[in-house]
């Protein structure tokens, strides 16, 4: 990742099922919704705006926790 880029996660809590955003090397989640397109949708925006790198988190199957997908906004 280039330097000075903020990660986000986007994940599924497992407790009440909802998705969440959060800044990488920090528990806090920053914001709380119903749906993965909202909790991605929320975390485009935020990666344009803070020249970030959004990591998305599968919710499914073998590949639960892991990485599914990995989008890159702003400068490069």
């Amino acid at each position: 990742m280039a330097e000075g880029r903020k990660v986000y996660h986007v994940a599924k809590r497992e407790s009440d099922g909802k998705w969440y955003v959060r800044i990488q090397g920090s528990d806090k989640v920053i914001k709380l919704f119903d749906t993965k397109v909202e909790a991605e949708a929320y975390c485009k925006t935020l990666g344009e705006n803070q020249n970030g790198t959004i990591l998305v988190h599968a919710s499914k199957g073998k590949s639960k926790g892991r990485i599914q997908n990995t989008q890159v906004h702003g400068k490069k």
